[in-house]
Order: structure tokens, then C-alpha cells, then sequence
């Protein structure tokens, strides 16, 4: 029980941490006809962008999780916890699909077809965050 409340705590402290990082992060910018060497660098900060929303979202899927198993413990309702595991699985085939088929229709510019792969990821992380922030 200790140990329960303990692990809600520092979640929660996380968050709050995750959270602040991520609005302290610079925006990612590129002009229409970028160099090769300004479209690495803004893929970069893409890629530095999905990192941080990724380790914000695995905050907010932890902390939902160790909040499932409290309520699976007081209640006994073992029913919550593999549904909502399921849904993160399926959330992320959602995401490659969704992004993919963006892709690949840029393809074979390369360059285009990562941007545009990125940006959605960004978008759909955003979203999913957004509906796991939502109270339980």
C-alpha cells in the first residue's frame, strides 16, 4: 500500500517535470526550399520533439497503469488493466499506419517522406497524450 502511494507520487511528480520540459522545447522550423543541411536539422529537431513527447506519453501510460492495478486491488476488477493495455498496443499500429501511408505517398523524396512521417507522429503523440491526461 506504501509502496503504491509512493509510486503515484513520483509519477505525478514526472509529469509535472515532463510536462514543463516539453514547453521549454524549441520549435522545429524550415523554409520551403530547404537546403539538404537546413531539412537534417529540422528532422533533428523532429526527432528531438518525438523523443520528448514519447517519454511524456510513457509517464502518462505508467502513472494510468499503477493507478489500474490500485483500483484492480481495492475493487477486484481485473477487466481494466488489460483493455487499457491493449488500447496502447493498438494505439501504436495506429500511429505507423497513419503515418505511413502519409509517407509513402512522398516517396521517393526522401527527405519530404521523413518530414511528413514525423509531423504526423508529432500530431497523433500530441493527441494521445491529451486523451491519456484525461481522468480516470
Amino acid at each position: 500500500m506504501i509502496k503504491n502511494n509512493w509510486l503515484i507520487a513520483v509519477s505525478g511528480l514526472l509529469l509535472a517535470l515532463s510536462t514543463t520540459t516539453f514547453a521549454a522545447e524549441e520549435q522545429c522550423t524550415v523554409v520551403e526550399q530547404a537546403t539538404p543541411d537546413e531539412a537534417k536539422k529540422y528532422i533533428q529537431c523532429l526527432d528531438k520533439q518525438i523523443e520528448t513527447l514519447t517519454r511524456i506519453q510513457q509517464t502518462w501510460i505508467n502513472k494510468i497503469t499503477l493507478d489500474l492495478n490500485k483500483i484492480q486491488e481495492d475493487t477486484g476488477n481485473s477487466q481494466l488493466l488489460p483493455i487499457f493495455k491493449r488500447s496502447i498496443i493498438n494505439y501504436q499500429k495506429y500511429l505507423e499506419d497513419s503515418c505511413k501511408w502519409r509517407y509513402l505517398h512522398k516517396v521517393p523524396n526522401a527527405t519530404q517522406a521523413a518530414i511528413v512521417y514525423k509531423r504526423c507522429e508529432l500530431r497523433i503523440l500530441e493527441q494521445h497524450i491529451t486523451v491519456l491526461k484525461q481522468p480516470i
